[in-house]
């Protein structure tokens, strides 16, 4: 095997086309039998190894500065780097992220998650470059939907100016998660058809020059075009049609389902039996209750930025939905600001995404949505502790962010029936911004009566009347709040009040003051971080009073592939460490 041996991208050199042509094969299927054990991307990957393998090839990494967008087209360029081991032995494949990481490699110089930015970051490098006056290439990589983000097309008139060396490549494989929407791609699939020629040109518009290759899975090809434009002193684009899930017949089938997966069988693509979940999800329950509400009324709309999942809403859904859904690519400064103005002009906007890209647009949560009261409705998926725990991708710093906006209600749901209930009311209602945290744990069911109306903002709801000690917990965090509660009494013979809030963005002042009647201590329980957050709210009421709070949460600093049970023990988030803490605290 050829990839065993590389000791990095300088051996690539002593190869020829044919023993290169073997190693990319060699990575495919390591990266395939990689995929099929441990859960990450696969698409984009297969679907990019020939060019990583010419990159290397041609240019002298990590002298010659290669930027990765969105980087979850890296597993072949880490493999390249000194890094396959990780995905050769199944003992190893946690030995990197999933993502480029400059801690693994001086080869890797930023770490980064999310998209578009990648013309920028190399730009910021050539121009320091040339400002210190050394003399080597610098190469952005951009594709797989990153050229719908905003920042990308600020990135090209950025680089249209340079009068330097400055390669963008562009990775066209026809799809972003799911496929591309937006008239720029329009204009790649006239540059795809006429092979290089169109009438509009998005790059030499930008006052780029612009070459293209047809076959962009072809070593030899790459390698050509590549070395044509190393050593330039002008800022050009390198436009390569790429085929995403190369190599293994059910991506090359099913791209969007193959962008990302779960371990699965590798003969027949299926998910292995013990990471299926057939039953209920909040993406579902999403996707059914927009269904039924878009038919009965022409004013709902979704939208997504790039990531249709988060609404639940699969190609079938998308097309049932017809002209009342909208992807407006990965671009979610647009897709709020979008919302703002078709609330505006009467219609009922519902814009899903993962909280981790929603904090992309808060100025547009601000500014267009908040200021203006525009009454929007925005679900924020993965806004927990057990959401995605990638560095680039924690979505729980979200309560600081959003909750601290002006005129914005933000709602944290239980459970199904009072996440259905909010959403209800926030579609119907005009007179807020509403965000909702969905729950990021198993779907689960209220023991209380939920209420429907949500327009008296601020107000929590006491489920279980007690005294001595108030447990408040939000959203996700209400069932262990449940669980603390049912410790509490079995050990203390104390039966504490629980609540829970619904709102994390207002505090009921009245009812905070009336426990102050017959409560010694408020305990909250925070699914995030507790600087700025929801708990700091409760605090802060409380600081000039003798009433006892204790908060239970995260310390602020980034999380990096985290255990959940291990992360919940580290911050005393457990029953069991809960309950010894109000032990202590009132002395029982």
């Amino acid at each position: 095997m050829y990839i065993e041996n590389l000791k990095g991208p300088e051996d690539l050199k002593n190869l020829g086309i044919k023993e290169l042509e073997s190693l990319a094969e060699e990575m495919r299927q390591a990266l395939i039998i990689r995929a099929s054990k441990h859960k990450g991307h696969v698409g984009p990957d297969l679907g990019f190894i020939e060019a990583s393998i010419a990159l290397h090839y041609v240019f002298n990494s990590p002298l010659d500065k290669i930027v990765y967008d969105v980087s979850h087209q890296t597993y072949p360029h880490k493999m390249l780097t000194g890094r396959q081991d990780a995905y050769l032995y199944e003992e190893k494949y946690d030995d990197v992220s999933a993502y480029s990481n400059p801690k693994e490699s001086d080869h890797d110089f930023f770490e980064i998650g999310h998209t578009s930015t990648s013309i920028d970051l190399a730009a910021g490098m050539a121009k320091a470059r040339d400002l210190k006056g050394d003399k080597y290439n610098v190469i952005a990589v951009i594709g797989d939907g990153s050229l719908s983000g905003g920042e990308a097309l600020e990135g090209l008139n950025i680089a249209g100016e340079f009068d330097s060396n400055f390669i963008i490549l562009v990775n066209d494989n026809q799809m972003s998660i799911a496929e591309n929407h937006g008239g720029l791609y329009k204009n790649l699939q006239a540059l795809r058809e006429g092979n290089g020629k169109a009438s509009t040109n998005l790059f030499t518009a930008m006052g780029l020059d612009y070459c293209y290759l047809e076959d962009g899975n072809n070593i030899e090809k790459l390698i050509e075009v590549l070395t044509k434009v190393k050593d330039r002193d002008k800022p050009v684009v390198v436009h390569i049609n790429t085929l995403k899930g190369k190599g293994y017949k059910p991506a090359e089938d099913n791209k969007e389902r193959w962008h990302w997966s779960l371990p699965f069988d590798l003969q027949t693509g299926e998910v292995k039996a013990e990471y299926r979940s057939e039953g209920e999800s909040y993406q579902r329950i999403t996707a059914q209750y927009l269904l039924k509400k878009m038919e009965a009324d022409k004013n709902v709309i979704a939208i997504a930025a790039g990531v249709p999942s988060a609404l639940g809403f699969t190609r079938s859904v998308r097309e049932k939905a017809g002209k009342q859904y909208v992807d407006v690519g990965i671009a979610e400064q647009s897709a709020v600001a979008l919302a703002s103005g078709i609330a505006a002009n009467g219609g009922k906007p519902v814009f899903g995404t993962s909280s981790t890209f929603l904090q992309r647009a808060y100025d547009q949560l601000a500014q267009d949505v908040a200021i203006n009261k525009s009454p929007v409705t925005i679900l924020a998926t993965d806004a927990s502790i057990f959401g995605m725990n990638d560095v680039t991708h924690v979505g729980f710093y979200d309560l600081a962010m959003i909750a601290n906006i002006p005129e914005i209600v933000y709602l944290a749901p239980s459970g199904k029936e009072e996440y259905l209930a909010m959403l209800e009311w926030s579609i119907e209602q005009q007179d807020h911004p509403v965000v909702i945290r969905v729950p990021a744990a198993d779907v689960t069911y209220a023991d209380y009566e939920v209420r429907k109306n949500y327009g008296d903002i601020g107000r929590f709801q006491v489920t279980k009347e007690g005294k001595a000690v108030a447990i408040i917990a939000p959203g996700t965090f209400y069932n262990l709040g449940k669980n603390v509660a049912e410790l509490l009494e079995k050990e203390a013979d104390i039966a504490p009040t629980i609540v829970n809030p619904g709102f994390v963005s207002h505090i009921d002042k009245a009812l905070l003051e009336d426990l102050e009647s017959n409560h010694e201590l408020v305990v909250v329980l925070e699914d995030g971080v507790l600087e700025g957050g929801f708990s700091s709210k409760i605090s802060q009421f409380y600081s000039l009073s003798n009433m006892k709070v204790k908060a239970f949460g995260l310390n602020k600093k980034f999380y990096d592939r985290y255990d959940y049970d291990e992360i919940m023990v580290q911050h005393s988030l457990t029953p069991r460490q809960i309950v010894d803490d109000i032990k202590i605290i009132l002395n029982v």
